[in-house]
């Protein structure tokens, strides 16, 4: 194809992401590359939100399991997405990329609070928009957020970075004979158990005829490739 498959795209990244081979932080290599990535992508006329984890820094699921309130600590993980959505913006700048940040907690001082109505307008600016704080509710993953934003934008599908390039029959790393899906149903998705994403986000994709596609985010090219409609990733369909 000539022309991009997707005019308007969700990109879900990881905060485990932003380490590359570092044990903990963000690592600004890692940064860089994902920001030129999205970058060559935006040069398509592609709109691209981008709703980030917060892993990196706090993981809200390891605090509660170490005895602390589940919603405190997921609070800190919203704040965690924050500054990974703050680091990223700053890349984009250095990069000369208008990138904004909007949280779905009020941190006024530091980022703009989430509208709606402003996100799809700095999209169709042709602006990077990024969405920190998950739902801004505790009890809700990050890729709940990816599939609440990309629902509220209109994006035309959810784009999930990974460390794999897309869904396979069986652990890839475990079992050398595992074959990766093409494009895969929602229905055979669930039917087959596959961890594409947690449950409450799988749900509101499927709910919404929003597809995903798994790709790798350390895959040279892989975005592009995605977003120009080729045989990347895995996609998950209606």
């Amino acid at each position: 194809m000539s022309q991009p498959a997707y005019k308007r795209i969700l990109l879900k990244l990881s905060g485990e992401a932003l380490m590359g081979d570092d044990a903990y932080g963000i690592n600004q290599e890692v940064v860089a590359g994902i920001v030129r990535d999205v970058v060559e992508v935006t040069r398509l006329g592609v709109e691209i939100g981008i709703v980030i984890g917060g892993g990196n820094i706090f993981r809200g699921m390891a605090g509660a399991a170490s005895g602390m309130d589940r919603a405190t600590a997921d609070y800190m993980g919203m704040l965690a997405t924050v500054m990974n959505a703050m680091a990223l913006a700053d890349a984009f700048r250095a990069a000369g990329v208008n990138a904004r940040v909007q949280s779905a907690l009020r941190i006024d001082q530091v980022v703009e609070p989430y509208i709606r109505g402003k996100a799809i307008r700095y999209l169709e600016e042709g602006r990077v928009v990024i969405f920190g704080a998950g739902t801004g509710n505790p009890f809700f993953t990050t890729d709940t957020a990816a599939a609440l934003r990309g629902s509220e934008i209109g994006a035309d599908i959810v784009l999930k970075a990974t460390k794999v390039d897309g869904i396979y029959t069986a652990d890839p790393k475990k079992d050398p004979s595992a074959t990766r899906f093409q494009r895969i149903s929602f229905d055979e998705a669930i039917a087959r158990n596959l961890a594409v994403m947690d449950a409450t986000a799988f749900a509101l994709c499927r709910d919404q005829r929003l597809p995903i596609n798994v790709f790798s985010l350390f895959k040279g090219g892989a975005l592009k490739r995605v977003v120009m409609g080729e045989d990347e990733g895995t996609l998950v369909y209606c």
